[in-house]
């Protein structure tokens, strides 16, 4: 079925991902990191502190789903130890740890193709991603996705996160998006299917490898497994 607007989400929906935040190489090499602009720590405490910077930001936020901007904590790692670091710093420092955590990043199979498509017939197609803009938009040109998109919005830009209904709002809001012809792909049955839900959207849901362990809601659309040649034959 054709609709005027295609939204999608990225990770476990476009792109397949994995990381490991919690290795010890990483913090070992971050920690090394750091200690170039005078701000020492060891792997372990530097790890710590992190944790406990995210998990206070969080609960700062006073949000139901809140989201933070993660350059922040990275600027407040060098604060910690009185170093006065620009934001490019504080942007660095949260990419080189992006960079140290991922085991891969890829697309699925036919995931450019099916953009591509979509985009041909006319139809609007969005991003509406939960994560962090210094990570995704050079992601999103490393995939040679970016230009995919009529518009990418990331959580991270908002302070909150699929599946509170202001961040499908803001979205729909800018580009006048009726939800009665639009449709939200994702592979979250509640971030991605029960949050569109709410606002209307007809939505897919496609169980890839790195969905919730969950039942299959109660989407328009259920796919089983990850197929996006089957996607593109729903949405025509």
């Amino acid at each position: 079925m054709k609709y005027d607007n295609y939204i999608f989400d990225l990770y476990g929906t476009l792109a397949d991902i994995h990381t490991d935040e919690n290795s010890p190489f990483l913090w070992e090499k971050l920690a090394f990191f750091y200690g170039f602009y005078d701000a020492v720590y060891t792997p372990q405490e530097l790890h710590e502190a992190y944790l406990n910077m995210v998990s206070d930001q969080e609960a700062d936020a006073h949000e139901a789903h809140p989201e933070i901007m993660i350059e922040k904590v990275f600027g407040a790692l060098f604060a910690r130890k009185g170093v006065a670091a620009d934001e490019l710093l504080a942007v660095h420092a949260g990419q080189f740890f992006r960079i140290l955590s991922l085991d891969y990043i890829r697309l699925y199979p036919n995931a450019k193709e099916l953009l591509i498509y979509l985009h041909n017939t006319g139809s609007g197609v969005f991003l509406l991603s939960n994560a962090q803009r210094i990570f995704t938009e050079c992601e999103l040109h490393a995939l040679d996705i970016a230009s995919c998109f009529d518009d990418i919005f990331i959580s991270s830009d908002y302070g909150f996160k699929k599946p509170d209904s202001r961040f499908f709002s803001a979205l729909m809001d800018k580009h006048h998006i009726n939800p009665e012809a639009s449709i939200m792909i994702g592979n979250d049955g509640t971030s991605d299917i029960a949050g569109a839900k709410a606002v209307g959207l007809h939505t897919l849901y496609i169980h890839s490898n790195i969905s919730p362990k969950e039942e299959p809601p109660k989407a328009d659309y259920v796919l089983p497994s990850m197929d996006l040649l089957k996607v593109m034959e729903l949405l025509s």
